[in-house]
């Protein structure tokens, strides 16, 4: 069954509906991507168009499937060693740091669990496993956080990874894992998998954190929306600690409270530069 056409007016209220929910503002362009990952849903209830799945969304009688579209609409491409200059530079940082308080750091928007595990590894091999550090992973998708927890990648997944990394911290998989590789459990141990929204951010038990990272996220947030979740994150950064976004994005005109040490890079405004 091909999947049904999509109206204006019933773009628009979904355009509303992501938005209301997780900030994001999804432009016309934006329309085929919708069908294409919200049609098998209407399949799934066998449904004639987009009008009823969204009556279906705002009748209650399916609460979860408000969170099944949220991950439908929300999960991005990510990949091991994104960015590398921010993984140099976290090495980095956290050498300079060694001996001192735990090492903490935050992946905002941790999708499938690239990033971490990346952090992770430039972690072990700069502080070591027998010091103490901590990852915070959070996103508002429940089903990439699934499999982020559990560390399982296709082998063409590890393409990013240096080889010594790999065989030093993965687990070639075999048998009926066999084309897959898994994380140690020596660093799934130290990464913390939460499921926040950052628009509406509600975690007082977070912490403060050395390293925020938040990449490739905020190209969908609008300036009002990007204000509002580095608002609600910056309180959970130490007054010394560093915030990163992705290469595309900048923080400038949306916060004066961070300011750019390079491109992609900040400390609190009201810091020297160290």
């Amino acid at each position: 069954m091909d999947n049904p056409g999509i109206t204006d007016r019933e773009f628009a209220l979904f355009q509303r509906l992501i938005y209301r929910l997780a900030g994001i503002s999804m432009s016309d362009a934006k329309k085929v991507l919708m069908v294409g990952r919200l049609g098998k849903r209407l399949r799934h209830y066998d449904l004639a168009s987009f009008g009823d799945y969204y009556r279906l969304l705002a009748s209650g009688t399916h609460p979860d499937e408000l969170q099944t579209m949220v991950d439908l609409l929300t999960t991005n491409e990510t990949y091991f060693f994104r960015e590398p200059a921010h993984f140099e530079f976290l090495r980095e940082f956290a050498a300079s740091r060694k001996g001192g308080a735990p090492f903490r750091i935050w992946s905002g928007a941790c999708s499938s669990g690239e990033e971490p595990y990346t952090m992770a590894l430039v972690l072990a091999e700069t502080l070591g496993l027998s010091t103490s550090w901590e990852i915070v992973a959070s996103d508002i998708s429940m089903t990439v956080l699934e499999r982020a927890r559990a560390g399982l990648y296709p082998l063409e997944r590890a393409e990013g990874i240096p080889q010594p990394l790999l065989k030093k911290y993965c687990l070639k998989g075999v048998r009926e894992q066999q084309g897959n590789f898994l994380i140690c459990p020596e660093l799934r141990e130290r990464i913390d998998f939460r499921q926040l929204n950052l628009v509406a951010l509600d975690a007082p038990n977070l912490g403060h954190f050395d390293v925020i990272f938040l990449r490739n996220v905020m190209i969908y947030f609008d300036t009002e929306t990007k204000a509002r979740v580095i608002a609600n994150m910056l309180p959970h950064l130490k007054q010394d600690g560093r915030f990163i976004v992705g290469h595309s994005e900048t923080l400038h005109g949306v916060t004066d409270e961070l300011a750019a040490l390079r491109p992609t890079l900040y400390k609190r405004a009201s810091v020297q530069s160290s």
